[in-house]
């Protein structure tokens, strides 16, 4: 077991603040921090590798080089940013390396285009390829969904006689198992690997060429964004069709949560939000709803307001919210919508706005301004998720003292509890069934604390704000495992 510091390659397909579409870039951009800045007092040398988008400014040339694709070769331009580090009053640079290529990344939009296998294709191999121009050989290659799922596959094929690259360990993390990166049966050309591949016990799922998989199947450990999440991606129910192989490498599975950056979350010192405030003056926080009702044209009245902060997707229990809205909406309460996605609950949030316009707040689109507003103004925060792999919204809501109601399940399961008057202990309201009368009676208990008891509530407000989801506590966990892989790795 190494007790040196490592050498870590962190790979994704979008990374704040360069590129984002979703949760990952978050992590992407939060991780490889908490790693390079001593999450176990050494610090250690983290570099993060992402396409070069459209829209990317500031990188500055490296250097070029042919990759191979298919039997052909295609040009990487390989560009470097940094990420800025804070450590004991440093900072830390954490450099950033984008493979670009004109023909595959100078779009608008990062996916859903027809050539998505070719163009991740050629993302994996040209990060493979930079290292030896780069002249480091790092301990680990921690790859991230789909996109980079064929990295552990090339090191065990295309690249395994090659003394350089024999002792790198791979890390392959499932941020949504939902998204698999499946393409027909010809993407296996990209690889340059023979029809013998082309099996259910290697690389076939399903009629096609699976990214998601390749990642599963040869990557040295694997990993989830939460330990139940990792348990539920075992069962048919949540394993997307993949539950028998990830039963097969159970044990080279692990969950660890996902964290936030502590430094930018930070209510006493936030820029975004109307007033600061802290745990020990929450009170200061009512100024943020008064704020906010003003900012979503609502009347300026102090009752409960609940804020929703999401993609607007089925996965996030909004089928369930549209049951029990007209029932919410006759309630003394507001509610205010941040998000963007399927255009039914685009529809669904206007036609609501339009029908009650004193009790509802709608914005369509991406504003991390305002969601910073939304966690620090609202009472209560909404998640209602049929899955939910880790989830990011509830522990920022609980970081503003905004507290959550939530679904049992993944990385929900793991961070809400649900508060018991008796004991005062837990941080949140819960609700097991995916149904809409259990999330209504979830509420229904929120709102009757927050208005019966506001002593107790208050109670509620500093235990959510008094949590650790720093991404310094997961960073440790991270290290422990880019040990094991190494260690499988020096074994097989």
């Amino acid at each position: 077991m190494l007790d040196r510091p490592l050498k870590v390659l962190f790979v994704s397909s979008e990374a704040v603040p360069f590129a984002k579409v979703g949760g990952l870039a978050d992590v992407a951009g939060s991780l490889p921090k908490a790693l390079s800045v001593g999450a176990d007092e050494q610090g250690n040398d983290v570099r993060v590798a992402l396409p070069y988008y459209k829209g990317i400014e500031g990188a500055e040339y490296l250097l070029d080089f042919p990759v191979p694709l298919a039997e052909q070769f295609r040009t990487c331009i390989l560009k470097k940013s940094k990420i800025e580090a804070l450590w004991k009053n440093q900072v830390r640079e954490v450099p950033v390396y984008f493979t670009a290529n004109y023909h595959y990344f100078y779009r608008d939009g990062i996916y859903a285009f027809n050539d998505d296998d070719e163009r991740f294709a050629f993302f994996c191999y040209a990060v493979l390829e930079m290292l030896p121009h780069l002249g480091w050989q790092p301990d680990i290659i921690h790859c991230n969904d789909w996109q980079t799922g064929p990295i552990p596959l090339l090191l065990k094929t295309r690249y395994a006689d090659n003394p350089f690259y024999r002792k790198i360990s791979t890390v392959f993390t499932i941020h949504n198992l939902q998204y698999q990166g499946n393409f027909p049966r010809e993407a296996l050309r990209l690889f340059g690997l023979g029809d013998e591949y082309f099996k259910p016990e290697r690389l076939e799922f399903y009629g096609n060429f699976s990214f998601m998989k390749t990642g599963l199947l040869y990557a040295d450990v694997i990993n989830t964004v939460s330990r139940t999440y990792a348990q539920e991606i075992q069962t048919p129910e949540f394993g997307e069709r993949m539950d028998g192989l990830l039963r097969m490498r159970a044990k080279d599975l692990y969950g660890i949560l996902n964290g936030i950056n502590y430094h930018e979350f930070n209510p006493a010192t936030d820029p975004r939000i109307h007033r600061n405030y802290s745990v020990s003056n929450i009170e200061d926080k009512k100024d943020n709803k008064f704020a906010l009702q003003k900012e979503m044209d609502l009347p300026f009245k102090d009752i409960p307001v609940m804020g929703i902060v999401s993609r607007l997707v089925a996965q996030k229990g909004l089928d369930l919210v549209d049951e029990i809205a007209e029932e919410l909406m006759h309630l003394d309460i507001q509610l205010v919508v941040l998000g963007r996605g399927d255009p039914y609950y685009h529809k669904m949030c206007e036609t609501l706005k339009r029908r009650y316009p004193q009790k509802m707040g709608l914005r369509l689109g991406f504003n991390p301004v305002l969601a910073q507003r939304i966690y620090a103004g609202a009472d209560i925060f909404l998640m209602p998720s049929q899955f939910e792999p880790c989830g990011l919204g509830q522990l920022i809501a609980m970081r503003y003292g905004t507290i959550p109601v939530v679904r049992s399940i993944g990385g929900l399961a793991d961070t809400v509890t649900e508060f018991d008057p008796t004991t005062l202990s837990g941080n949140g309201f819960v609700f097991t069934e995916y149904s809409a009368r259990d999330l209504y009676a979830a509420i229904a208990r929120a709102l009757k604390l927050c208005r019966d008891n506001p002593e107790m509530w208050q109670r509620l407000v500093r235990n959510a704000m008094s949590l650790d989801f720093s991404w310094a506590r997961s960073a440790v966990e991270y290290l422990q495992l880019y040990r094991e892989a190494i260690s499988r790795n020096a074994a097989a």
